[in-house]
């Protein structure tokens, strides 16, 4: 009888780490196959593009085939702004972008518009600021959650959009009257017009064109995106003027994310978070190696002192731009900001 009972126990402690082990093993063997379409406006071999391609496989790896992110790279689905309200309309599930275009759904994000903010600023501290545990991150996920949308993180490295003219852009004096494409953000704007240039908001689509035709003579943007774009045809300039952080976001919709099974969600954002892991080490090479590609196609490279710097940061518009931001548009969220990034 003795050893009935011992077997019997020992049967019942089998078939329970059994049945533990096959819980673990996978926890999305009971769930429905899902598909969310992710777009954005990257071009090929950029960083958010090496992001998006990476972040969507990472999702199926997780999720054993589960969970599959239907990735539209390039513009396939529209413009910025368009890829915006077509997620805040549940047509597609997540939206990798810059920081300007989100401003429009999220106004707090303006703090992303403040010149030179993180100029000088180490990646890492960057990162920890915008992808840590502080209070300037968890005041962007309520704003996000505010707007509709689920904050998912932010890719950077310390790297920064620059500005292709057609023209030398030596000197303060040399941005007077430069008619520049911006992107659709005020804020932009109204940097671009204290330097006395004058601003044009223009979707990325016709921005070639209008470059070639001579209808604008400058643009700013990231290095990989003025190679891969090949404005280096109708540009003679690079000014390393630093003046935004290079920076994607990634986010969802509100109501495809609380859709989720809570499995899922952790997988895309366990994804997320080791896509932008394994692309930010990548960033300064990739914007280094763009760079020096620019150059060897016959680009000037144009190099700014702290003085120059400075002399942007003192101008009156640029002051009553960071004034406006912070007070108006950012409820002081931009004065901590710049506290925790240490200026």
């Amino acid at each position: 009888m003795k050893k009935i009972l011992v077997l019997a126990l020992c049967l019942a402690i089998v078939f329970s780490l059994a049945a533990c082990g096959a819980k673990e093993e996978n926890p999305y063997s009971q769930l429905e196959p899902v598909t969310l379409i992710c777009a954005d406006n990257t071009g090929e071999g950029s960083a958010g593009r090496i992001f998006g391609e990476y972040f969507a496989q990472r999702v199926l790896d997780l999720t054993e085939g589960k969970l599959t992110i239907d990735y539209r790279p390039g513009g396939a689905m529209g413009g910025d702004l368009d890829l915006i309200r077509q997620m805040q309309a549940n047509q597609i599930q997540l939206v990798i972008c810059q920081t300007a275009p989100i401003v429009s759904a999220v106004p707090e994000m303006a703090v992303f518009d403040l010149p030179l903010a993180f100029t000088g600023v180490d990646g890492d501290k960057i990162d920890a600021v915008l992808n840590g545990a502080g209070a300037v991150r968890a005041a962007l996920d309520k704003a996000y959650a505010d707007a509709g949308l689920h904050l998912l993180g932010f890719l950077q490295n310390g790297t920064y959009r620059l500005t292709t003219a057609n023209r030398p852009l030596a000197t303060l004096e040399d941005f007077a009257g430069l008619r520049i494409r911006t992107m659709e953000n005020d804020n932009h704007a109204a940097f671009w017009a204290a330097l006395g240039a004058a601003p044009t908001a223009m979707p990325w689509a016709g921005v070639y064109g209008a470059l070639q035709s001579g209808a604008i003579d400058a643009e700013e943007n990231a290095a990989d995106t003025v190679y891969a774009a090949g404005l280096q045809n109708v540009q003679s300039c690079l000014a390393c003027t630093d003046h935004i952080l290079y920076c994607n976001q990634i986010c969802a919709g509100a109501a495809a994310w609380d859709g989720l099974d809570p499995a899922y969600q952790d997988a895309v954002a366990q994804a997320a978070a080791e896509a932008i892991a394994y692309v930010r080490p990548l960033m300064e090479a990739v914007d280094g190696h763009h760079r020096m590609k620019l150059a060897d196609s016959g680009m000037e490279i144009i190099r700014y002192d702290t003085a120059f710097y400075d002399s942007v940061l003192a101008l009156p518009g640029v002051q009553a731009l960071y004034d406006d931001i912070d007070k108006n548009q950012t409820d002081g969220l931009a004065s901590a900001l710049l506290k925790s990034l240490g200026k």
